[in-house]
């Protein structure tokens, strides 16, 4: 078994030897990087077992189905914001922003440079890529969408950030905006119907239209 010496951590990229600890994590822990370097199938065969898999605190947490209201919402959302992105901006959907070492989450949705949306051999963005990022909370990841992922994306200076509940069919955005003093989020408002916001860009969607 091929296992790191002490003060290797930062360095360890050998997936394989992770591997051999399944399902324990390996000693020196999962780093953002290892996420390119998983296997297609799983520690027993599984076909395509790390295909959605992203990495909180230094903990594989694996994205379980998508509903359909969940799956529209992503498709539709992105959709919107796309069109009225501006020239160097682009709305892409569930790609990875690598935050840091230990820490690398697969927002819904994420408006980022369009230079860095043109390149098609990316797998991450990086924070200061990122203008907006997006979760549609679904019951398994609520804790995360809610609490855990909005922090660390205000930790790592991404300066909007939204949150979609749904509620009884209906998608509700929860508008977030960087305090630059704190470092956390502060809410600038909730829609329901209609969001209309300013920044990143100016933006209108019909909330209602996105679940049809």
């Amino acid at each position: 078994m091929n296992t790191p010496s002490d003060g290797d951590d930062v360095t360890v990229t050998d997936v394989s030897a992770a591997l051999d600890y399944w399902p324990s994590p390996p000693p020196w822990g999962w780093t953002a990087d290892d996420l390119d370097n998983l296997p297609a199938e799983g520690p027993n065969g599984e076909p395509d077992f790390f295909k959605h898999v992203e990495l909180i605190d230094g903990a594989l947490v694996f994205m379980s189905p998508q509903k359909r209201f969940h799956q529209r919402m992503i498709r539709r959302l992105t959709e919107a914001l796309d069109s009225q992105a501006p020239e160097h901006l682009s709305a892409v959907d569930q790609m990875d922003v690598k935050l840091g070492h230990r820490m690398r989450p697969c927002p819904d949705v994420v408006v980022v440079d369009a230079k860095a949306a043109d390149d098609d051999e990316r797998t991450f963005y990086t924070p200061n890529e990122v203008h907006l990022a997006v979760e549609v909370v679904s019951p398994e990841s609520e804790d995360r969408d809610r609490k855990t992922k909005p922090s660390r994306y205000a930790e790592a200076g991404i300066t909007h950030f939204w949150r979609v509940e749904n509620n009884g069919g209906s998608p509700v955005v929860y508008v977030y905006e960087l305090d630059p003093a704190t470092h956390a989020y502060a809410l600038t408002g909730i829609h329901h119907d209609r969001l209309t916001v300013p920044v990143p860009f100016p933006i209108t969607v019909d909330l209602g239209d996105l679940p049809r």
